[in-house]
């Protein structure tokens, strides 16, 4: 038998959510054809079968997730085994799962990535208490959660505990990332808007306003790479938009905001709307924001502190708008305002950009 392994189908991929096979154990596939539905990244995509054969084993059930370079499919008969993320044909002997060893606390401790670490704290568990399963003893994230979940929390009469699925897994991840990566800073301001006509569509004004200030700062439309490598100051201005569902949040991308017309973004935000709604977005419509806007006005507040998702180094806000008094020409007036906020990585951007 040989075996298929879960490839690596977004940017830093490190697992999935298996939605749904569309083949049976016994089946004859062909090259291409879909074998099974996997939400990651915040979309449902489909996993092409990598040549025609006939199924012999499916591993694991529609909710169970599955690690990068794990198992999926195992087929009949024979041909060449492919391991998913790794290019390229490896000996059978190379793909042999690695020997226990014992490991002490300090090496528990040492094989765990930032965000595992940032999980583990925000839980409360040791690390040293953790029994890792990820490759040549790496704790991974499934261990501190498994950790996690077991504690006497969970005796009878206990509320019970309801796992991360889906967009809310991958919305956990993010942000563990984010919060062990980013030194954030944020200013707040208002923005005076009483002169903006009937009618306007704010999310108009603020893409075009956004890529406006780009323009005026570009360090605020980069990417940071790492102290080694520095930054990259990006040419056009694509702007992620936080999209709240009950499923959880989505940040779809809206492409070279500063070319295209008030028409055009108009569209696009709206089939982009109606492509979360669907659950049908692509995933490269939520990779690539080069900056990114949080419209949380129409749910409540004034200003916040936003998370800025590397390698983004800015986050703009916008709060509720309202009437206020406000000084205009020596005089009190009444005025409408836009709470705003602006949340940048202070790693590589100054307090004057």
């Amino acid at each position: 038998m040989t075996t298929f392994r879960l490839p690596d189908v977004g940017e830093g991929l490190t697992e999935a959510e298996i939605v749904a096979w569309h083949v049976n154990v016994g089946d004859h596939v062909v090259a291409d054809q879909p074998l099974v539905s996997v939400e990651t990244d915040k979309a449902v995509v489909e996993i092409p079968s990598p040549r025609s054969g006939h199924i012999d084993a499916l591993h694991g059930a529609p909710g169970d997730i599955v690690q990068v370079g794990a198992a999926l499919v195992g087929y009949a008969d024979g041909g060449v085994v492919d391991v998913g993320a790794i290019v390229g044909d490896l000996p059978r002997a190379e793909l042999a799962e690695p020997a226990a060893a014992p490991i002490g606390a300090a090496a528990l401790r040492a094989r765990a990535t930032p965000a595992v670490r940032a999980l583990a704290a925000a839980h409360g568990v040791d690390l040293a208490d953790v029994t890792p399963t990820g490759p040549e003893g790496t704790i991974t994230r499934s261990d501190v959660e498994a950790s996690a979940t077991s504690s006497p929390d969970d005796a009878a009469g206990a509320d019970p505990i309801e796992p991360l699925r889906g967009v809310r897994r991958a919305m956990d991840a993010n942000m563990c990332r984010a919060h062990a990566a980013v030194v954030p800073a944020t200013v707040t301001g208002e923005a005076d808007i009483g002169d903006w006509p009937e009618g306007t569509d704010p999310m108009l004004r603020l893409l075009r306003a956004v890529a406006f200030a780009c323009a005026t700062e570009p360090a605020l439309n980069a990417a940071y790479l790492g102290r080694d490598r520095g930054r990259r100051l990006h040419r056009h201005v694509d702007v992620g938009i936080a999209v709240d569902t009950d499923d959880g949040l989505f940040v779809p991308v809206v492409r070279d905001v500063a070319n295209r017309t008030a028409e055009d973004l108009r569209s696009g935000v709206d089939a982009m709307r109606a492509d979360i709604e669907a659950r049908t977005v692509a995933p490269e419509h939520l990779r690539g924001a080069t900056i990114s806007l949080s419209n949380f006005g129409p749910i409540g507040g004034r200003h916040a502190a936003l998370v800025v998702v590397p390698p983004q180094v800015a986050i703009v806000g916008a709060g509720r708008a309202r009437d206020a008094a406000v000084a205009r020409d020596g005089e009190v007036v009444i005025r409408r305002v836009l709470p705003m906020s602006l949340t940048f990585d202070h790693r590589v951007v100054m307090g004057g950009e």
